[in-house]
């Protein structure tokens, strides 16, 4: 199903189409930034893979926070180096877009929270979260109480059941009464 060959073709773009919530429109202004990250070379090659380097010098991507964990949730790669190929990237620009669903948006949030991919968000996950949030500089940076505090209030919020942690159905109980969520998980090209 892959391509990052110069152009796609009909039947691609509208098989993207299908299997994404993005226009043909996105699709092809994704296919147009995806092939400018690609070197001469590499445009004529099927199933190219971007580096994370070269992906995360996208404007769009540059200041979140969160980028390098983007690129590592969306990346297929047995590498694990981050690296997306452009089903990737669509991939990516899907789950980001305004027409993903709640259920989508918050899987995904979920999966870039949960640095260290076990399939919870325990306390090194929440303190990693805030830091990213909160910048690590000196200035910016939460005292170690001001840190426990904070993240056993997050705890408080959203560990429904007690166990010290936070799986994917009580972060989407959390995130169902956040209305601004939605509109604030996005990339747009």
């Amino acid at each position: 199903m892959g391509t990052t060959a110069s152009q796609l073709g009909k039947e691609l773009l509208s098989e993207y189409q299908e299997l994404t919530f993005l226009t043909k429109q996105e699709i092809l202004l994704a296919h147009k930034r995806f092939s400018e990250l690609l070197t001469k070379d590499e445009k004529d090659l099927p199933n190219t893979k971007v580096s994370m380097e070269r992906i995360l010098t996208l404007p769009e991507l540059k200041s979140n926070p969160f980028r390098k964990r983007i690129c590592h949730v969306f990346s297929t790669s047995e590498q694990k180096d981050g690296s997306l190929t452009f089903e990737n990237f669509l991939d990516l620009l899907s789950a980001f877009s305004d027409s993903a669903t709640l259920e989508i948006k918050s899987h995904y949030a979920f999966r870039i929270f949960d640095f260290d991919d076990d399939g919870t968000l325990d306390r090194g996950d929440l303190e990693k979260l805030v830091n990213c949030l909160t910048g690590e500089t000196d200035d910016t940076r939460l005292t170690p109480e001001e840190m426990r505090q904070l993240i056993d209030n997050i705890l408080e919020e959203s560990d429904i059941d007690r166990d010290g942690t936070v799986n994917l159905s009580e972060f989407q109980h959390v995130i169902s009464r956040s209305p601004d969520f939605v509109s604030s998980f996005k990339i747009v090209l």
